[in-house]
């Protein structure tokens, strides 16, 4: 539909699209809306909650596209080459493949700093949720990989994931975004699980203390970083009912 769409390094991402039953996106609606979802470091668009989330959100009336970062999954690029600084770039080129839309972003764990970091620049996502989004970036990195030596060693001992250089140096350098909240001006969602354990509950907490006035947080009490078992569909339930307020809301002005 939307035909390749390729980041500034022209490596190709791969997306998929899902549309909305309801027509948000058909020919018969003048209103073009669209969430894209972002997934975290190691992930794809295929990690099972992201797929069901976006098929939740198509079966509500809200069209979808998740795609991958490059490097990532079935996108072009080496892993290696994976930030969080490449990655707010490739959003942007996915955000140039939808000019005309009104877009919200949707971004998991490290794609939820990607997404604070673009919506604080870039007036085209109009609405922002993070999902167990990643805040303190050097601390994340010093506590999951701080025992490991970039470009020998591997994420979490995944073979396919190797550590590098570049992706620790990335985000020491950026250290925290929670200095941003404040220039994220559109209607903001924030949903963290408390049993966390890869981005703690108090990285939401934190960046909600500086964020405008109008955001929101929901803490689900048995919630890991993946949303597993019933915390998907408590989850999923959140985020399609908060994107059909927000998206109606725009279309009746």
């Amino acid at each position: 539909m939307f035909g390749e769409i390729r980041n500034e390094h022209g490596e190709r991402l791969d997306y998929s699209f899902h549309e909305g039953v309801l027509g948000y996106t058909s020919s018969e609606n003048d209103s073009n809306q669209i969430v894209v979802i972002g997934h975290g470091v190691t992930g794809n668009k295929e990690r099972p909650f992201i797929v069901h989330l976006a098929e939740s959100l198509a079966e509500a009336g809200i069209s979808v596209l998740r795609f991958s970062f490059s490097g990532n999954g079935d996108s072009e690029g080496e892993f290696t080459d994976s930030t969080i600084t490449k990655e707010v770039a490739d959003l942007g080129c996915v955000l140039d493949a939808l000019d005309g839309y009104t877009v919200a972003y949707v971004g998991h764990s490290m794609g939820g700093a990607v997404g604070v970091l673009r919506a604080a620049t870039d007036e085209r996502i109009r609405f922002l949720v993070s999902l167990a989004g990643m805040v303190h970036t050097k601390a994340f990195a010093q506590r999951e990989f701080g025992e490991v030596t970039p470009d020998e060693g591997f994420m979490w001992d995944e073979p396919a994931c190797p550590l590098s250089q570049a992706y620790m140096d990335d985000l020491s350098a950026i250290a925290s975004v929670v200095r941003h909240a404040s220039d994220v001006t559109v209607p903001w969602l924030l949903v963290h699980g408390a049993e966390d354990d890869v981005v703690p509950l108090q990285d939401s907490l934190d960046i909600l203390r500086h964020a405008n006035e109008g955001a929101e947080l929901v803490q689900f009490m048995n919630a890991d970083h993946v949303f597993s078992g019933e915390s998907l569909l408590q989850m999923t339930a959140e985020v399609a009912k908060w994107l059909d307020r927000h998206l109606n809301e725009l279309e009746e002005l």
